[in-house]
């Protein structure tokens, strides 16, 4: 369980139903990236200042995902469990329940799971869910079915509509009707435009910045020689890389106890195995303008806003040099703009 305040705001988590707060409004779902589909989900059940009385607005998702359960199969998050939370503050989410996906959870009819869990455990007064939500024994219930069996309990249940956007510019074989098609925004689809570098649209379909979240470690410090110092940041094992190449960036520092956004700064950072040197591992490198001084230790907040070039090997450090020179002029006009 963790007890995590912004301003004398606080999100309770827990995996125990008994140690929920209750009674609740639940969003379910699965909310891996909290994008735009998610925050409309999310926005029934957030705290209505002007209701008589008060229910805990809770949004409940599973551990380990599903499709971990079944396959075995370890996968990596757009947010993992600390982003998620950051993010579900922001939102104004009281508390999140992660139930923890088992053989008997999985086992459990639609109808099982509303009355034993979201009635009689989460004592749920409103429930929202996305269009296309499925549960139950083999996925085999549906948005449509949790409103007809919580109706029987007078729970009001909202079917938010799946949020779309417009898809990218159209190609050179595509039609031109193809740049006002719209696209169903998921989390698959973010994961693939990550991937291929497109952090501008992957930020636009999640509504804020991609964001990395870890605390800075020692490296081998090489990038003090050639006049760039960097923090090095050490990530969540399960957090989700985007394609390895250089990036503008925003970083806050966090407050560790509270977890919330201290300092801030520009700069730019390398995700990648640093080729030049004869890397032989993954890293996670930022240089912060205009800075000096200790990071060690800190836990960082890094938002990712423009993808300006892949990863390549130099032919020695002096090319590398004034590669990085030649990407902080460009970091800095982005981010200026």
């Amino acid at each position: 369980m963790l007890n995590l305040s912004q301003n004398g705001f606080s999100v309770w988590v827990t995996s125990s139903t008994e140690l929920a707060l209750t009674p609740t409004c639940v969003a379910l779902g699965k909310f891996d990236g909290v994008h735009r589909g998610h925050q409309r989900v999310i926005q029934p059940i957030l705290p209505d200042v002007t209701a008589s009385s008060h229910a805990y607005s809770t949004v409940v998702t599973f551990n380990p995902h599903p499709q971990e359960f079944f396959t075995g199969l370890a996968r990596t998050w757009l947010t993992p469990l600390d982003e998620k939370i950051f993010q579900l503050r922001s939102l104004g989410v009281e508390q999140l329940v992660l139930l923890p996906f088992d053989k008997e959870l999985s086992a459990l009819t639609p109808e099982q799971f509303v009355e034993k869990i979201l009635i009689q455990q989460l004592q749920a007064k409103r429930i929202s869910v996305g269009q296309d939500f499925c549960f139950g024994s083999n996925r085999s219930g549906t948005a449509k079915d949790l409103q007809i069996i919580a109706a029987k309990f007078d729970i009001p249940v909202t079917i938010v509509p799946l949020e779309t956007c417009a898809s990218s510019e159209k190609t050179d074989n595509s039609d031109a009707s193809d740049s006002n098609r719209q696209t169903r925004i998921s989390t698959s689809l973010i994961r693939q435009v990550l991937q291929n570098g497109d952090i501008r649209q992957a930020n636009k379909l999640l509504g804020r910045p991609y964001t990395l979240i870890g605390h800075v470690i020692r490296g081998q410090q090489l990038g003090r020689t050639i006049g760039f110092p960097t923090a090095n940041l050490q990530l969540p094992k399960d957090k989700f890389l985007p394609s390895f190449g250089v990036y503008a960036v925003h970083v806050f520092t966090l407050s560790e106890t509270l977890n919330t956004p201290e300092d801030s700064y520009l700069g730019v950072m390398n995700i990648g195995n640093r080729p030049t040197v004869n890397g032989t591992y993954q890293s996670v490198e930022i240089h912060l303008f205009d800075w000096s001084g200790d990071l060690y230790g800190k836990k960082l907040a890094v938002q990712l806003e423009q993808f300006l070039r892949p990863e390549k090997k130099f032919s020695s450090l002096e090319a590398l040099k004034q590669q990085i020179q030649q990407d902080c002029i460009a970091a800095r006009a982005f981010l200026a703009g």
